[in-house]
């Protein structure tokens, strides 16, 4: 029987008034991959910090390796074996890969000068130890994201790490990348290091995982063998309500919203061609390179095309550029929605109007009870959970935030809206009311298309679904023709779907 690595119990964790952990317990064994489940806000991120020593919990006791810890900082934790992995890995991108994985060996042993020679060596030993290998050499700036995850892997178990925790680990990581980090961490478990994944993604965790812990509200919700769990006990314990997973089959209709023909931009696709009618979601999917990010962004007027033509609502329409795409009511929810598609030290009211500013403005002011009014009203539509309308839109978690990014662009009421990755590190029950919005907008004769690498996602809520490869149409068919599996292998190129165009 594996032996205990770290055991909470009745761990509670308060901020002033606000109770962010209830009495929360867990056990985790060497050996073992544990998954960590649960919705934005639920406390995981705080219970980690609690594991790491960063945050001292208010009540409860933690025992590592059977010893009660009565006080933890996060220098013990890592010296009792305790590597946590966060989102944005914690990585120096100016240094090199071996200097990277060098760093916790220098501060452990407090080294103030780099030796390269030896540094390279702790890499390139690390990197034996989970079976991969990248150039020591490099800078980390130049490493895909999976490459860089390895690194900060690497890095972790260089002391002699006895768990090691990953959040949310996949995020932006392709269905292949995936594989590869599943590897890594069946060979962690194999060495006998406790893994704890921190995820809500049903189908990776049952890839990995044996023992599966859900939070909700700060509160344990379940906890047991993987294969207790069933999607629909998933789903009800991690939301607290049952999401039906429907596929959406609209009624047909033969009123034309969009139409696409032969739309070119050399170097990243050619001769795109496509129609959309009201009540259709288009979903475009394709492995990176593949030209369907590229899509969105012309269409947008990101990227100039060379050639084609569009049609909207049977209206011949020119886009060379955003405003273009603005005045002829199109909308783009980007991928990065930090980045490119929200003012996030701004609030919630100042993101919704942003696109459509021009309609508040009268006599040279600006009527702030129309924009507090509007935007309270998408607050409530489009179920954000929100103190107020003027909180800071970087307050918010990644599902609400996601949709004030929609909110922002239904605001200008637009004939067609792309979303490019619409659900990216959003948890399951702001996922389904994202999806419900998307399927509410296309009844209405709105055009809908979702650029996306979740398959499920694109099966699941597009009716009709187009593959893209090396910048070409190689499929283009209805989605009752497809599932998950048939979708997988047209995107490798290994089966054809009826109706679609063979891969060469």
């Amino acid at each position: 029987m594996s032996e205990v690595f770290l055991k909470l119990d009745n761990i509670k964790k308060s901020f002033g008034g606000v109770h962010a952990l209830k009495g929360v317990n867990l056990e985790v064994k060497l050996g073992e991959v544990h998954c960590l489940a649960g919705e934005n806000g639920c406390g995981k991120s705080t219970l980690i910090k609690v594991i790491s020593g960063v945050h001292d919990p208010t009540s409860g006791d933690i025992y590592i390796e059977g010893k009660k810890i009565t006080k933890l900082t996060p220098i013990e934790a890592i010296k009792m074996g305790i590597q946590v992995i966060y989102q944005d890995f914690a990585i120096f991108p100016n240094l090199t890969v071996a200097e990277n994985i060098a760093m916790n060996n220098a501060l452990m042993t407090g080294t103030k000068t780099m030796n390269w020679k030896k540094a390279r060596k702790i890499a390139l030993e690390a990197m034996s130890r989970i079976g991969v290998s990248i150039d020591p050499d490099l800078l980390v700036e130049r490493l895909s994201v999976a490459n860089k995850q390895i690194v900060a892997i690497c890095r972790a178990i260089i002391n002699d790490a006895k768990m090691v925790i990953l959040d949310e680990p996949t995020t932006a990581l392709t269905s292949k990348e995936v594989d590869r980090l599943n590897e890594i961490i069946f060979n962690l478990r194999d060495k006998n290091i406790a893994v704890v994944i921190v995820n809500h993604k049903l189908d990776e965790i049952y890839q990995v995982a044996k023992q599966l812990t859900i939070l909700r509200n700060g509160e344990n919700v379940a906890t047991g063998g993987i294969e207790e769990f069933d999607r629909g006990r998933f789903i009800n314990c991690l939301t607290g309500r049952d999401i039906q997973e429907d596929f959406y089959r609209p009624e047909p209709s033969d009123q034309e919203v969009l139409k696409v023909e032969n739309y070119t931009k050399k170097g990243m696709f050619e001769n795109i061609s496509f129609t959309l009618n009201k009540g259709d979601v288009l979903g475009i999917t394709g492995l990176l390179g593949s030209g369907r990010s590229e899509i969105g962004d012309a269409l947008f007027g990101l990227i100039a095309v060379e050639s084609g033509n569009i049609t909207l609502n049977d209206n011949p329409i020119t886009i060379n550029s955003i405003q273009e795409a603005i005045k002829n009511k199109i909308a783009y929810v980007p991928e990065d929605r930090l980045t490119q598609g929200l003012f996030l030290k701004r609030s919630i009211e100042d993101n919704t109007i942003a696109a459509s500013i021009g309609k508040y403005l009268k006599n040279f002011k600006l009527d702030q009870h129309a924009m507090t009014e509007v935007t309270n009203m998408w607050i409530k539509k489009i179920g954000c959970v929100a103190a107020s309308s003027q909180v800071p839109i970087n307050t918010l978690s990644g599902g609400n935030a996601q949709k004030i990014v929609i909110a922002k662009w239904l605001n200008t009421n637009p004939s067609l809206i792309i979303l490019n990755g619409p659900t990216v590190g959003v948890d399951i029950g702001a996922k389904a009311d994202i999806h419900k919005i998307l399927h509410d907008l296309a009844a209405e004769g709105v055009g809908v298309i979702v650029i996306s690498d979740d398959l499920s996602e694109i099966i699941q809520n597009c009716n009709k679904i187009i593959v893209m490869e090396d910048g070409k149409i190689i499929s283009n068919t209805d989605s009752s023709e497809l599932d998950e599996e048939k979708l997988a292998k047209l995107l490798t190129g290994t089966v054809m779907a009826e109706g679609g165009v063979a891969n060469e």
